[in-house]
């Protein structure tokens, strides 16, 4: 099982990044897909949800409306789309799969938005 991010690195406030977790050796269609965020020092937190069923979404009230959340089951792979990013949204993003009490976890990708 791999689960591996891609597309982090450094934007300016207000700026927009595009991750991806790209995944494989599991059924991905079956597993909701989510991301979570660790900033410096602090637990890991979560940020977004996509359910596999219907692709339902759910997010963090922190990134209500600045972030969005798909998948593309085709490719096995979950996107985030991160728009209007603050200095608050630097951390380590992780990309997570879950099918009841199964857990995957990717090594995470670092954002740093800083001018």
């Amino acid at each position: 099982v791999q689960l591996v991010e891609s597309g982090g690195g450094l934007v300016q406030p207000g700026g927009s990044l595009r991750l991806s977790c790209a995944a494989s050796g599991f059924t991905f269609s079956s597993y909701a897909m989510s991301w979570y965020l660790q900033a410096p020092g602090k637990e890991r937190e979560f940020v977004a949800v996509i359910r596999s069923a219907g692709g339902s979404t759910n997010y963090a009230d922190s990134v209500k409306g600045r972030f969005t959340i798909s998948r593309d089951n085709a490719k096995n792979t979950v996107y985030l789309q991160m728009n209007s990013l603050k200095p608050e949204d630097t951390a380590v993003y992780y990309c997570n799969a879950q099918l009841l009490l199964t857990f995957y976890w990717g090594q995470g990708t670092q954002v740093t938005v800083s001018s």
